[in-house]
């Protein structure tokens, strides 16, 4: 196991005489369960191979959402397994599984909690609702006390962990059977009632969230991997709205793959037939569409594959990294710092030589901050897909509003306070490939009582005698997040155009600016594009 675990991506911690401690990583969420390594460690050294079948039965049981839920978590899933043959290390891997999820695809239970209940000890219907927390009492787990749902939140530990979830609804989610029985407050625990053990037989498991893909994602991977345990998948009749559907489908995803595509990637000399075996041995299903081209079924425990290069990193785990022979180039060439690595250090050594501290902030930022405020209109600009949180959903277009929130993150040391940053931000529209541009920036903000125009312009033009840019520009212009008349824009070439094209803007910090950072002290800044500097 030492000698083939680290090739599915595993890092060895420990070995002793009976057991190997390893890391997984978190894009292989499936390896969060014993079942869930053994079914690809049997792939790899080709025991078991091919696209696992798991067999759903279509279920009786009956799971209604109401609309109350809807502000709050509207989403729920379910399903039921049968015939567990539990022990206590197998609730405590079932336990652990859970916790994974929760913070690997939940998003720590915002995305999506999981709940995990013993279906012998309550009756079908279930209910997903929500009610006045006062409302209703339950025991929660590992409690003895009953507690209503502010209760709860106020002296159970997970309702104090996880309480800024539902905070500030006048009504909380509870999930109940068909004799109004308390089986969980989703997202913040489970009742006593439903404690899974070790006589435990028959499950019966819910997912509610805000994202309905992370629900499913999350369903399929426990689901499977107490199919792999031995037990037996039954549906869920989920109703909502007047509408239905069964919970879990376990149907495979599709994609197709070019061989071609996966051998000059991997620089390998593979036949089609090579491909697919190797593709097979990740536990992939693999069918031929026409040469060259191959149909791929992916599990749906595999949550992680989503593009056609994920599938060759398959044929490359399939194939082995260990077979893989390095090669020296077959020319030499002698290497050189980039022109933009260059002109930004020249730049750094200039800012900390006119008595800067440079600082480096996140790529990643919010419109809260980036936009609102600094008192702009939200712009088009780069948005995460799936943010891991609220404070970074974006990717930044300016270094100036993260450099405010610098400067408000520390107004308790002392002024005056002179920062930079020279990094990368993202634009639109201006690469035709991509529909996007990296470019880089350089941003300062200086803050003291006396911070004005004149010092920030100042600064200004010493980096710019320093770079032998000095014939630049400055001309008048208007902008939100700056005081009217105390802003200027740098032109981007020295000589005259029709239509100035701005490099950059240079003045006072409008004062509703300052007070959306909840600064108290005048800020004189600027912020410069580097390329058309170079240009």
């Amino acid at each position: 196991m030492t000698e083939w675990l680290p090739w599915l991506g595993f890092d060895i911690e420990e070995v002793s005489e009976d057991y190997v401690k390893v890391e997984f990583n978190p894009n292989r969420i499936d390896f969060s369960s014993y079942s869930g390594i053994a079914r690809a460690f049997r792939g790899l050294r080709g025991w078991e191979t091919g696209l696992p079948t798991y067999n759903v039965r279509d279920g009786e049981t009956l799971l209604k959402i109401e609309d109350t839920v809807a502000e709050i978590r509207p989403f729920m899933l379910a399903a039921i397994v049968r015939g567990m043959k539990l022990n206590e290390e197998a609730v405590v891997e079932l336990m652990e599984m859970q916790e994974d999820l929760h913070w690997g695809v939940g998003r720590d239970r915002r995305k999506a909690s999981i709940g995990v209940h013993n279906l012998d000890a309550v009756k079908a219907p279930f209910t997903y609702t929500a009610v006045p927390p006062e409302s209703v009492e339950f025991v929660p787990l590992n409690s003895h006390e009953r507690m209503n749902l502010t209760e709860v939140l106020e002296k159970h530990e997970k309702g104090d962990a996880y309480r800024h979830l539902i905070d500030g609804y006048s009504k909380f989610p509870l999930l109940v059977d068909s004799d109004t029985k308390v089986l969980s407050m989703p997202p913040i625990i489970n009742g006593e009632l439903t404690r899974v053990d070790k006589e435990t037989r028959n499950l019966f498991i819910d997912v509610t969230g805000t994202d309905q893909l992370a629900i499913e994602k999350s369903l399929n991977v426990l689901t499977t991997a107490l199919a792999d345990m031995g037990g037996s998948i039954e549906t869920v009749e989920v109703k909502r709205s007047g509408r239905t559907r069964l919970s879990p489908d376990l149907s495979p995803q599709n994609m197709t793959l070019r061989s071609t595509y996966a051998t000059r990637i991997l620089g390998l000399k593979l036949s089609e037939d090579a491909v697919a075996e190797c593709l097979e041995k990740c536990r992939l299903g693999v069918t031929q569409l026409k040469p060259g081209l191959l149909e791929v079924r992916i599990p749906p425990y595999r949550i992680d594959i989503l593009h056609e290069v994920d599938l060759v990193e398959e044929v490359a785990i399939g194939y082995g990294y260990n077979q893989f022979t390095p090669t020296f180039p077959s020319s030499v060439t002698i290497g050189e710092e980039d022109r933009a690595l260059k002109f930004a250090e020249a730049v750094r050594k200039i800012m900390v030589g006119l008595g800067f501290i440079e600082v480096v902030n996140f790529t990643l930022t919010n419109e809260n901050y980036h936009f609102k405020a600094m008192c702009r209109k939200i712009e088009p600009c780069v948005k995460l897909v799936n943010p891991v949180s609220n404070e970074f959903t974006i990717m930044r277009t300016h270094l100036l509003p993260t450099l405010m929130k610098n400067l408000a993150d520390n107004r308790h040391e002392s002024y005056p306070q002179k920062l930079f940053e020279v990094s990368d931000v993202v634009t639109l529209n201006k690469n035709r490939e991509t529909g996007c541009e990296r470019r880089l920036h350089i941003a300062s903000v200086v803050a003291h009582s006396a911070a004005n125009f004149t010092e920030i312009k100042s600064i200004v033009e010493a980096l710019l005698h320093n770079l032998n840019l000095e014939a630049r520009k400055f001309y008048v212009v208007e902008s939100p997040s700056f005081i009217e008349g105390r802003v200027a824009a740098i032109s981007s070439n020295v000589r005259k155009q029709a239509t100035q094209r701005s490099l950059g803007l240079v003045g006072e910090i409008h004062p509703e600016v300052l007070n959306n950072f909840n600064l108290e002290t005048p800020v004189a800044a600027f912020e410069l594009d580097m390329q058309d500097l170079m240009e």
